[in-house]
């Protein structure tokens, strides 16, 4: 609890330790002989000691012109009870009702720490090596380059590359996988890692407030910010309900009493009361049941327990009408590199070749040596030793081609597509596997040819079968790779729809195209890498970045960021959605059924207003109980 919350709390203990013994007396259960003007002025230490701020705040209220609020309803409902002499029931109403606001503070409190306790990934400091010793800095005052020192134990304070050491890292406040992380030289690292076991140099790549933790910290903290239509339509029902039911008790206060008076109609009179006072005593009840308390507090609180759950599994939502959207997807369509494949081109097979694989690797990465492509990169990878580039002479790349060479001063290579063979006067041989084809002939004579594929993510397949779990119709990729890997990669995965040899601006009508075939209740996501995808990410009716932490076009264009590449996290996230608004509309239905039934109970003098406070009380905590069942998402 914090310090209101216990200030609260010994409030309404001292308030209730002292109306017992007065509620005794005033129901003369206690028989103490105590004067009726004793006996209010008792009773209104309590009734201020409970209720002074909610006093305070209707007052302040009336003077800011926003009259009609629970602070309003309380005050006048309980006036009204002590001014008719119900002391006790006046007292217990403020009693009760504080009650439930304790309750209701504490739980968005939980909430809140749950969610702050998961995104404490704000480093402290950073140690730069001063002199051998080790100096903590502000991580705002680390420049990018810099060398900083991680311990373990310590959190990785700004993103970069590991120069010396090997380590493994938590990085489950990031990403939601508690499986360690292991990292040596050349690794790339993301702040608000844990360092667990060695010590760790870092060169930064990042300022501070370009690091992955400040996106997601202040992607969280924004995203209560943006409200969905669940949410406005709360808003404008409160600020509509509230007068009608002012306006509605105080026609039930006076119409009655004047329909007996003038009209000589017959209606309910208390003896104890009287006329007047057995419709104002109704009307208050009125009041105490009409305050929208459950359903203001318990719609917001699902959304933030919905986006807390959400974060918790790692998938950042930028905003509760985003996850309001999100639950109504039906149609999914993927980019293929980076999200449904790893992105990561390997040599998977050499064929044709009359030379060792090991020596043609080793000419392709020699030939290979001063591009930048991945597809460099993978023929580099595949030879996995070190290169000379000295042994490289008369490089050149001819685009759209490929690229010749001379090796070790009189092996004249040529690597690239059959375009390039044909220019050098080589026939290619026709290969018929799925993948990147890359040709070499040395010294004009052919020597086989090399595939190099983009590998499935392990959890593709395993993504596609929930997604269709989840309720998702229909599942497309959108690619730029030629027909016959499209197909291969669909047909694998088990997508029911692919479109291939796309353009940029091509993926973007494809999805305009795909969202024509939509209606209002059927949602579009589109999943990318979110930097060539910005375009389409923005389009779609949700974008969804994977993997991209380090990206500010995906952080920037996707309404929903995985914090990992794992496609499950999709059908997670559309499944937190749907328990959220599931939850809501609970909610809801609850709160508003009981409502009409009490103000029809409390127009008919059915129950008092002891029943009232109890079913408004009553319906608050279960409302917010139920609302934090968002928070809980792991056996989704």
């Amino acid at each position: 609890m914090n310090k209101k919350q216990k200030n609260l709390l010994i409030r309404i203990i001292i308030a209730a330790v002292l109306w017992v013994p007065l509620f005794l007396i005033a129901e003369d259960i206690w028989k103490v002989n105590m004067h009726p003007v004793a006996l209010f002025a008792f009773f209104l230490v309590p009734y201020l000691l409970v209720g002074y701020d909610i006093l305070r705040k209707a007052v302040l209220g009336i003077k800011n012109g926003q009259v009609f609020d629970e602070n309003f309803l309380m005050t006048v409902a309980t006036a009204g009870a002590i001014a008719l002499g119900e002391y006790g029931e006046g007292v217990a109403v403020m009693l009760l009702y504080q009650i439930g606001e304790l309750f209701q503070s504490y739980a968005v409190g939980k909430s809140r720490r749950n969610i702050t306790e998961l995104m404490d990934i704000r480093p402290d400091y950073a140690n730069i090596e001063v002199d051998g010793e080790l100096e903590q800095v502000d991580p705002d005052e680390v420049e990018v380059g810099s060398i900083i020192v991680v311990q373990p134990g310590e959190k990785v304070p700004l993103d970069g590359v590991v120069v010396e050491g090997t380590s493994a890292l938590n990085t489950s406040a990031l990403t939601g996988e508690s499986k360690p992380v292991e990292v040596g030289v050349d690794s790339d690292v993301l702040s608000g890692s844990i360092n667990m076991t060695g010590v760790l140099k870092i060169r930064t790549t990042t300022e501070f407030d370009e690091s992955t933790a400040s996106k997601i910290l202040d992607l969280v903290e924004n995203a209560a910010s943006r409200k969905s239509k669940s949410e406005n339509f709360i808003s404008k029902f409160a600020k509509v309900y509230t007068p009608i039911v002012v306006y509605a008790a105080l026609a039930l206060a006076i119409l009655p009493p004047l329909a007996s008076l003038l009209l000589h109609i017959n209606v309910p009179v208390d003896p104890e009361y009287g006329l007047w006072g057995t419709w104002i005593f109704r009307a208050c009840t009125f009041l105490v049941v009409s305050c929208p308390c459950a359903v203001v507090i318990s719609i917001p609180l699902s959304f933030f327990a919905g986006l807390g759950g959400a974060s918790n599994q790692g998938v950042l939502v930028k905003g509760s009408n985003y996850l309001e959207t999100l639950s109504e997807v039906k149609v999914v369509a993927f980019d293929k590199t980076g999200t449904i494949t790893k992105g990561n081109f390997a040599v998977t097979a050499v064929h044709h070749s009359p030379l060792d694989e090991e020596k043609l690797l080793e000419y392709a990465a020699l030939a290979e040596a001063h591009s930048s492509h991945p597809i460099s990169k993978s023929l580099k990878d595949a030879y996995g030793k070190h290169i000379d580039l000295a042994r490289v002479t008369d490089y050149q790349e001819i685009s759209g081609h490929g690229i010749t060479a001379v090796i070790d001063g009189d092996q004249h290579i040529a690597i690239g597509n059959e375009k390039l063979m044909t220019k050098v006067g080589v026939e290619a041989q026709p290969c018929h596997h799925v993948g990147t084809i890359i040709h070499v002939a040395l010294n004009n004579e052919y020597c086989g040819h090399i595939v190099i594929s983009d590998e499935l993510k392990e959890t593709s397949k395993q993504a596609m079968a929930e997604l269709k779990k989840a309720g998702v119709e229909k599942t497309v990729m959108l690619t730029g790779d030629a027909r016959a890997v499209a197909e291969k990669v669909a047909a694998e995965v088990g997508l029911t729809d692919f479109r291939a040899e796309l353009l940029p601006a091509d993926k973007v009508t494809a999805v305009e195209d795909l969202l024509k075939e939509c209606s209002d209740k059927r949602r579009l996501a589109f999943v990318g890498d979110g930097i060539n995808d910005a375009p389409v990410l923005s389009r779609a009716d949700i974008g969804i970045a994977m993997g991209a932490l380090g990206s500010d076009a995906a952080i920037e264009a996707a309404d929903v960021v995985l914090m990992d590449d794992d496609p499950l996290k999709i059908a997670k996230a559309i499944k937190i959605s749907r328990k959220c608004l599931r939850i809501v509309k609970q909610n809801i239905a609850l709160a508003l059924g009981v409502k009409a039934l009490c103000l029809i109970l409390a127009t008919l003098g059915i129950g008092g207003m002891w029943v009232a406070i109890i079913s408004d009380v009553g319906v608050m905590i279960a409302a917010v109980l139920n609302a934090i069942r968002c928070l809980f998402v792991k056996d989704l």
